[in-house]
């Protein structure tokens, strides 16, 4: 059994998928926050993040260009330790757990932080990965 699950995660379409997997939620982000932008500068307002137009902009190029670049296997680790980085800085920014009070937010928050870091672990190994294939 481990030699036929070995031979599947190493299948060049099973590995892309992951890939597509994980940054399915970038993807989808980027496209909806272009697709309405004008509730994406509300959302940049919400967090307080300005000049907000620059803001949302950068976050669309990273969310998409990043996922791209994982994609295509063009500077895979750069594609992702950027959206590790950013995955990091939006859960210290929108998911402040530790100020909320006790309760059903709290407990929803601290599991989505908890989970953003896991993709964040995803990243960075995908990165090293990359990296490791090139030597160094």
């Amino acid at each position: 059994m481990a030699r036929g699950v070995e031979g599947l995660t190493f299948a060049r379409g099973f590995r892309w998928l992951a890939l597509l997997l994980l940054c399915a939620a970038y993807l989808q982000g980027g496209l909806n926050k272009l697709l309405d932008f004008e509730g994406t500068l509300a959302e940049m307002r919400l967090f307080g993040l300005a000049p907000e137009m620059l803001v949302a902009s950068v976050v669309i190029l990273l969310e998409l260009g990043a996922s791209a670049m994982i994609l295509a296997g063009r500077l895979r680790w750069l594609g992702a330790l950027g959206l590790a980085a950013f995955t990091l800085l939006a859960s210290l920014l929108a998911l402040r757990f530790w100020e909320m009070p006790l309760g059903q937010e709290r407990v929803m928050a601290t599991n989505g932080f908890f989970e953003h870091l896991g993709l964040v672990g995803g990243f960075i190994l995908v990165a090293c990965h990359d990296l490791g294939r090139r030597g160094g």
